[in-house]
């Protein structure tokens, strides 16, 4: 059934578009996060061990919100790793050694770059798509974000 909810078909495709890329964004993210928690060495493993895994749980809520926000518009949510990868801002990380420093910083850059790319939608949603909806989504979700950079950034102190 065709959704119906006052905003036209092709700047809700536009919407679906933008949040598919968000969406590759997030499951990038929690992949490095899981990495992290996985792989991390050195004297603090077991509180950064604890930490990524409270930090991939977060992720893994918005990687499902995301895909729900796409289907509430009728469109079909990205699911293969090839789609992530093709879509995603971020990078696949390679590094050397696997300390708690290296991933935070690595992480952190990465929130960043969402939190930026989300910044950039919040008016196009709500003005030029007319989907005020979206729009009080991602800005509800850059709070989030946020939130997890600035614990992020204080391991780094």
């Amino acid at each position: 059934m065709k959704t119906s909810i006052v905003i036209k078909p092709q700047n809700l495709a536009e919407v679906a578009k933008s949040l598919n890329r968000l969406l590759a964004d997030e499951t990038v993210l929690y992949i490095k996060t899981r990495n992290a928690h996985w792989n991390v060495e050195g004297p603090d493993f077991h509180a950064q061990h604890i930490f990524f895994e409270e930090q991939y749980h977060q992720l893994e809520n918005f990687i499902d919100e995301v895909a729900e926000r796409v289907r509430t518009l009728g469109h079909y949510a990205e699911a293969t790793m090839k789609a992530y990868l093709e879509l995603t801002h971020l990078t696949e990380q390679t590094r050397d050694k696997n300390n708690s420093a290296g991933f935070i910083k690595d992480l952190l850059k990465d929130h960043e770059t969402i939190i930026i790319h989300m910044r950039e939608h919040i008016d196009r949603f709500a003005n030029d798509l007319h989907d005020q909806g979206s729009s009080d989504f991602i800005t509800g979700l850059i709070t989030s974000h946020e939130k997890m950079s600035w614990m992020l950034r204080a391991h780094l102190k």
